[in-house]
């Protein structure tokens, strides 16, 4: 799920326009990075409690403990945080055993000189960071993993395989003699998967922050890293253009850099739902039935989304909570 907050100059409240989120039970992310704007947090603060707020809340399993069980039945977090004043991401990936993934993410820009760091060596820095070391299974992912195994495992996210990945739960290895090829060279998951929560602050100065948090796919591949930690895919920040934001079809749409592009869409002056647009119509020409959808925010206060009209996903639905609004009120997009 994507949240776009935008704290711009105007009267005297701290916070002064939107905050931008989908209505996939993600309300409470928004208000309380909301609230941390009108506190005086900064745009990093914002992203990262907002974020937490749904680490902490599960949100609709998406994002946290407890949800996406990998093919072994392990939860893990993916999630990073980027300052678009100095160009600084923090991220981890296949994070085990520590819950707070943003927060891990906000340390690595804090602490060290690197930008990304995954794994259990994630998790030993966050130890050493303060954060607690905790399973993050729950009776709800263990339930999901069974029923996963009961059917076979289906589906899943192995090709070109023996025993044949579509009827069986393996061990896989590669065919001693020849390749069975794929009719799609992109392959394209069912709608909502997996998803993410994504958000954009920009403050009133034009200062950008953004970020991302996720458990991934569901049954993944362990070790799988999709585009959630990326800077450029997951999200991106520049205070001199904007931020944006993607969720979907990891696997494929980190291999167009959406965030990114987006953002330098902005940067080139064209408005935020058109970029988001173009980024969307670059992938459909690889992978038209992708799931995925994009929320752009320039330094100006303009934001927008696109989202890639499939069966069963044809609008893209987002709340907007400013100073003008009493509470958090819902918009929709219709998918191109």
């Amino acid at each position: 799920l994507l949240l776009v907050a935008l704290q711009l100059a105007g009267g005297a409240s701290a916070a002064a326009l939107p905050v931008v989120i989908n209505t996939w039970a993600f309300r409470k992310a928004a208000e309380t990075a909301w609230r941390v704007l009108q506190l005086g947090g900064s745009e990093l603060d914002a992203v990262e409690r907002g974020c937490g707020q749904c680490e902490i809340d599960q949100c609709d399993g998406s994002v946290g403990y407890g949800g996406s069980p990998d093919e072994s039945g392990e939860t893990t977090l993916d999630a990073m945080i980027m300052d678009g004043n100095t160009m600084e991401v923090g991220a981890v990936a296949d994070l085990r055993h520590v819950k707070n993934a943003i927060g891990v993410a906000r340390k690595v820009i804090e602490y060290t000189k690197h930008t990304l760091l995954v794994g259990e060596s994630a998790s030993m820095f966050a130890v050493k960071m303060g954060f607690p070391y905790e399973d993050l299974t729950t009776q709800e992912s263990l339930s999901v993993y069974s029923k996963w195994l009961n059917q076979h495992c289906q589906p899943n996210y192995w090709k070109n395989v023996v025993p044949d990945s579509s009827k069986s739960c393996g061990p896989y290895k590669r065919p001693e003699k020849g390749t069975s090829k794929e009719e799609q060279t992109i392959s394209e998951r069912s709608v909502r998967n997996h998803d993410t929560i994504g958000m954009v602050v920009v403050g009133r100065s034009g200062t950008v922050a953004s970020g991302t948090s996720t458990n991934g796919a569901v049954h993944k591949i362990p070790g799988r890293v999709g585009d959630s930690p990326i800077a450029g895919a997951g999200s991106y920040a520049d205070s001199t253009a904007g931020g944006a934001a993607a969720t979907g079809d990891g696997d494929i749409m980190m291999r167009f850099l959406p965030s990114y592009l987006a953002v330098e869409y902005m940067r080139m002056g064209i408005d935020p739902t058109v970029a988001c647009q173009k980024v969307i119509s670059r992938i459909q020409k690889y992978a038209p039935n992708f799931f995925g959808a994009v929320i752009c925010a320039n330094t100006t206060g303009s934001y927008g989304a696109a989202c890639n009209k499939t069966p069963g996903f044809t609008q893209f639905h987002f709340m907007v909570s400013s100073p003008l609004l009493s509470q958090p009120t819902e918009q929709v997009v219709d998918c191109i």
